[in-house]
């Protein structure tokens, strides 16, 4: 029989992406595209005030520079004592540029070679006394100033005076004032950095702040995780919940309906099994005792021969009914705490194959308990080995141990019971059954523990007795496996938590 599907499963990198990561990527990706804008409009502020300051000072000296050049007929009288020249100048690191010329283009006073302002036509002449300012860049063949290289970028002011007696021809005169944009370009930069400093702390707290909101708001589905992995795969109990948001309450109260749904039709498949297995146990029975009495009183070999096999398909029914109703009893709801006691496994190895005995001698199958442990251990028999749980499932799982080995060993073989604490698993205690039968292949071995798979064809078995040894083991905090003997043969290791060792009060 094939065994079934195995439930699929997930690896990390199929299931995606967290649900936490998720979250925090959607709420963090609007504040870093928020801080960025952000970032961008305060420099542009920061730029915009600065430009503002520095023209206030650029015009402000432009007109200082202005009241120094007084107009006598038609000339100009330059009153620019080396004081008033050295308060445009008092900055090394940032020298107010000037230059006076008229007409425009003709250098009068100041600093030589800075860039003219924007060209007006003759439509539309500038305005006299009015400001114009603009950037520029200081040119390659200028000498304005040691401190202001070629291609140095310049903030400039440009103002237009009229001068000259109002009985001669008008003349235009042009004052420009310039600085360097790099204490602006540095002045925005210090705005930026001192407002995104602040901005980014309040980011970062804020991404952390989230993260804890995440955290705590999923704890809840955390939780549930924690339910429904930590439980057994035949653990069909309602999910609890404490505490739940709406939507996962909706979620857990699905999957209970599911799990309800489920235990109903298991309960119910089970209830199906039992009661037939209960009522197929009397005529069974019957019928074996009427086919026996039949075959002592049959003289025809042909009717012998039809009456055996009768006899014997109704003895491997019964044998299945039996355990069907084994496999019954060893479902989880089925071994409760109540029904576990203490007891000793060595005695209970000791009856069980006392009972199996007699079958061994009809099949001259070597059957017996050993008396010695490994080497280096005392006697098996000498030392009790004390666990706790149901003696009647135990029993029966220890059956169809010997069962198994008696029916595939082989005629002649040798089969051995073996009781003893687990040499490298503190706190266990080992039960082995071992035979030198043909053995199972090492490739079966997993697979022989499901119900209704057979390691082999021969025999009339029916596949059950394994799984019910498994069933068994595993309600009662335990493991088997199977082992190979060498040159051959087969090993069935059980092994499983040792009671807790009591506590004998002493006379006072």
């Amino acid at each position: 029989m094939a065994s079934p599907s195995s439930p699929t499963s997930y690896t990390p990198a199929q299931a995606g992406v967290s649900l936490a990561r998720q979250l925090l990527l959607w709420v963090l990706l609007p504040q870093l595209v928020l801080w960025m804008a952000g970032g961008v409009a305060t420099y542009k502020f920061a730029a915009g005030y600065a430009n503002q300051a520095i023209d206030a000072s650029l015009l402000q000296a432009s007109r200082s520079l202005a009241r120094q050049l007084k107009p006598i007929g038609n000339g100009l009288l330059i009153d620019f004592p080396r004081a008033a020249q050295d308060v445009l100048e008092a900055d090394p690191a940032d020298r107010q540029l000037y230059m006076v010329s008229s007409p425009p283009g003709q250098f009068i006073l100041g600093n030589q070679a800075l860039p003219p302002p924007p060209a007006h036509d003759s439509e539309h002449p500038p305005a006299l006394n009015t400001p114009y300012f603009y950037d520029g860049a200081m040119p390659v063949n200028g000498r304005a100033s040691l401190n202001t290289p070629p291609g140095q970028p310049l903030r400039l002011v440009a103002l237009y005076l009229r001068f000259g007696e109002e009985s001669g021809a008008p003349q235009t005169m042009l004052v420009q004032v310039a600085r360097s944009s790099a204490n602006r370009e540095e002045l925005a930069q210090r705005i930026l950095v001192d407002m995104l400093l602040p901005m980014s702390s309040l980011v970062l707290l804020m991404t952390v702040i989230v993260w804890l909101g995440i955290r705590a708001g999923l704890s809840p589905l955390a939780r549930l995780r924690q339910q429904v992995e930590g439980r057994a795969p035949t653990d069909l109990a309602p999910l609890q919940l404490a505490s739940a948001p709406r939507e996962l309450w909706s979620l857990a109260t699905a999957l209970n309906t599911l799990l309800a749904a489920v235990q109903n039709n298991v309960s119910t498949q089970k209830r199906f099994i039992g009661d037939a297995a209960h009522q197929l146990r009397t005529p069974l029975a019957g019928l074996k005792s009427q086919t026996e009495i039949a075959l002592q009183s049959a003289t025809d070999p042909d009717l012998r021969a039809r009456l055996q096999r009768v006899h014997e398909s109704a003895t491997r029914s019964a044998h299945l009914v039996n355990q069907l109703l084994t496999l019954a009893r060893a479902e989880p709801e089925s071994v409760m705490a109540h029904d576990r006691q203490r007891f000793d496994l060595q005695r209970m190895a000791q009856a069980v194959t006392a009972e199996w005995v007699p079958r061994a001698l009809r099949l001259h199958i070597d059957l017996g308990l050993e008396q010695d442990a490994d080497v280096g251990t005392p006697a098996a028999n000498d030392s009790p080995v004390w666990i706790e749980a149901n003696e009647l499932l135990m029993r029966e799982a220890l059956s169809n141990l010997i069962d198994n080995a008696l029916h595939y060993a082989g005629r002649g073989s040798q089969v051995t019971v073996r009781v003893l604490p687990a040499p490298l698993t503190p706190k266990m205690a080992r039960l082995e059954v071992i035979d030198n039968g043909p053995g199972i292949e090492k490739g079966d071995h997993k697979r022989v523990f499901e119900r209704f798979v057979r390691g082999t064809d021969a025999g009339d078995g029916c596949g059950l007795g394994l799984a019910i040894v498994k069933e068994i083991v595993q309600r009662h905090a335990g493991h088997v496996e199977l082992i190979n003997v060498q040159p051959q043969g087969l090993c069935v290791r059980i092994e499983l938590p040792l009671a807790e060792p009591t506590l004998h009060r002493l006379p006072a």
